[in-house]
Formats: C-alpha cells, sequence, structure tokens
C-alpha cells in the first residue's frame, strides 16, 4: 500500500499508512537526496508547496499539555505554555505554506510577545525544506540574514529541531551562523525533552550520534524543556534535574533558567525559589537569564515576566542584561565549542559581581 506522502508526491516521507498524518511520526529516507524536486517545473513547485503544507503541518493539538503527557498544572500556566507552542505551530505552518517572500508579513500578524515563538517555528520548518531539498539550499540562511535577524537566536534554535526530527548530526547541510549554531543543538536537546520526555528526562538518555560538547547544548535545550515538561514548578525541575548525573546539572539549569526568563509562567516567589533550588549553580541559572534577556531585547518584544526574571535572577533589567550578553560575545566568531563556552563563561563572570538579591 502506497503511504499518503508518496501518494501526495513525496516518496521520500514516510507517514503511516491509515489514519490521520501526524507530523512528528514522519520519517525521512535516503530518497530525500534524490531528484524529486530536480525534475519539477514552477507550477509543480506550487503543488509541492501545498503538498508539504498537508504533509508537515503541525495540528494545534500536538502542544496540549494532555497530548504531551506533561505535568499538570495551574490554568493560567498552561494556558501561557500552550499559547507558545501554537506561535510556534503557527509560524511552522507559515513557512510551509507560503511562498518565501510572504513569510515575513505573515510572522508579523503573530502578537509581538509571541512572535519569537513563530520565529522559532519558522526556523524548524525553513531547515526541515534545507535539509530535504537536493541541492544547496539556503533557506535558514537567508531568513536569518534578513527577515528573520531581529530574531536569530530563535531561528537558530527551531533549526536544531529539525535535525532533531530527521535524525542528523550536526549541522547537517545547514548553514548557520559559526557561533550561534550551538543553539542549534540547544534546539536539539529541547525537541527530544518535550516530544520524549520518558526517554530524554525520565531515563536521562542522551542521542548516541552526540559527542563532546555537543551533548553539553544538548542540556542546555532539555533543561529549557524542562520548564513545559515540568509546567513551570521549581520544586518539580529541581527534583528533574537532580535525577541527572551532577556533571549535567549546570547545563540543565543553565536552561531552565533561560525557559523562566524567555517563557514565562511563574511568580516572582517560584523564580526566587529556582534561584536557591539552583544553590552553587544558581550562576548557571542566571546566565541562562541573561540569554534570554538578549534575544527578547534584539527582537524588541520585551515584556513584564522577562523584567521580573531578570531582576531576580541577574540583579539588572532586560536591557543591561542583553549589553552584556553583546560586550562578552567573542570577536573572532570561530565557532568551535570553546568560543561558545567562553562566551557563557564571561557572562557568569560578569553576573557573579552583580548584587542579586538575597
Amino acid at each position: 500500500m502506497r503511504t499518503r506522502a508518496e501518494a501526495v508526491g513525496f516518496p521520500h516521507l514516510r507517514a503511516w499508512p491509515a489514519g490521520p498524518i501526524r507530523w512528528f511520526d514522519l520519517r525521512v529516507t535516503t530518497a530525500a537526496r534524490r531528484d524529486r524536486f530536480e525534475r519539477t517545473t514552477k507550477p509543480r513547485r506550487s503543488l509541492a508547496r501545498r503538498a508539504a503544507a498537508l504533509i508537515l503541518r503541525i495540528p494545534e493539538r500536538e502542544v496540549d499539555f494532555e497530548v504531551r503527557g506533561f505535568a499538570p498544572c495551574e490554568p493560567a500556566v498552561r494556558e501561557l505554555l500552550e499559547l507558545h507552542g501554537r506561535s510556534f505551530a503557527a509560524g511552522f505552518n507559515a513557512a510551509v505554506a507560503v511562498p518565501f517572500e510572504e513569510l515575513g508579513p505573515q510572522l508579523e500578524e503573530v502578537p509581538r510577545a509571541e512572535r519569537g515563538f513563530a520565529f522559532e517555528g519558522a526556523g524548524m520548518a525553513l531547515a526541515l525544506l534545507d535539509l530535504l531539498v537536493p541541492g544547496r539550499p539556503r533557506r535558514v540562511a537567508t531568513f536569518a540574514g534578513g527577515i528573520g535577524s531581529p530574531h536569530v537566536y530563535m531561528v537558530h534554535v527551531g533549526a536544531g529541531w529539525a535535525l532533531a526530527r530527521l535524525h542528523r548530526r550536526p549541522w547537517g547541510r545547514l548553514e548557520l551562523d559559526p557561533l550561534l549554531r550551538w543553539l542549534a543543538l540547544d534546539g536539539y536537546g529541547f525537541h527530544e525533552a518535550f516530544f520524549r520526555p520518558a526517554e530524554t528526562v525520565r531515563a536521562a538518555k542522551q542521542p548516541t550520534r552526540l559527542r563532546g560538547y555537543e551533548l553539553r547544548a544538548f542540556d542546555q535545550g532539555m533543561g529549557r524543556a524542562l520548564w513545559f515538561v515540568e509546567a513551570a514548578s521549581a520544586e518539580r525541575i529541581a527534583r528533574a534535574i537532580d535525577g541527572f548525573p551532577p556533571q549535567r546539572h549546570a547545563d540543565l539549569w543553565s536552561g531552565a533558567g533561560l525557559a523562566a526568563t524567555y517563557a514565562g509562567g511563574a511568580s516572582a516567589e517560584s523564580l526566587e525559589a529556582i534561584r536557591e533550588l539552583a544553590g552553587t549553580l544558581s550562576g548557571h541559572v542566571a546566565q541562562g537569564a541573561a540569554f534570554a534577556a538578549g534575544a527578547r531585547a534584539r527582537a524588541r518584544n520585551v515584556v513584564p515576566h522577562n523584567e521580573t526574571a531578570v531582576g531576580i535572577f541577574c540583579g539588572l533589567d532586560v536591557h543591561a542584561a542583553a549589553a552584556l550578553t553583546d560586550r562578552t560575545r567573542p570577536a573572532a566568531d570561530e565557532g568551535c565549542a570553546e568560543d561558545y563556552e567562553r562566551w557563557r563563561t564571561a557572562i557568569r563572570i560578569e553576573l557573579s559581581a552583580a548584587a542579586v538579591p538575597a
């Protein structure tokens, strides 16, 4: 029996042969590298885009907490975190459904507070297309250097979702910023924890295809995902992190601090509890918060919970923390792991001198 993906002209994508297509069930074979698209004409490319939108579309229900099996929480917290997921899905769906030149205006229709998540979703979709289409497509690079530039951090994180979805080693064929490409592995870790919490969070498994510092960046993304998996609960996040080997704790706390700051959903008291529960690793929480401040400030979509979290974790306001991340960014941007970790370390060192409230 032909799969539905084959029936619409995408034989390199496997979907279940019966029932509704679920985007997270798609698998990619080596046929993705063949000449399907090389023989297409312009009208057929339009047909291919419509088929891709049908096959790859993310249904909103896939970000529902009950579907994902995440921890229970207050309705307001769940509503906010699910809204972030729906904004991501909206950006993804727009990127596979509309021509590239129309994508920017469509994403600008997303409310400013949620726009970063939409650009993250678009980054994933464009990376998927770059990885699936033969040749040297540069959708992600063009997007990140153009209309996606204010959200360049989120675009790189979204590209990592595509690497995870297609089970690719870094960096696939993606053309990414030499330094910010490590954020793609952060996105890789988020994806795995978000969609496979039983394996990635509960069983503390790491991908065998990653090695060295790649695994640390993966853990930074998984720490971000804990904010969703554990529904923004300081106590549950701390218990989850305690279940990992001690050498992984610092990166997990860094990711948790980033998500707590960027995504929100916790009261000031809960944020203070996170800082206390992190103990001697609170500097890593602060570094993650500073990264979130940099992303929000660059995109000019700062919201009140960003200011609250940055104040508690870093002892600074959002724009001061963002300026710190800019000031400490390595000048060479050679993109090796040492460059990226030197950046993160420099942020921690400077923040350690800040007067964080007791």
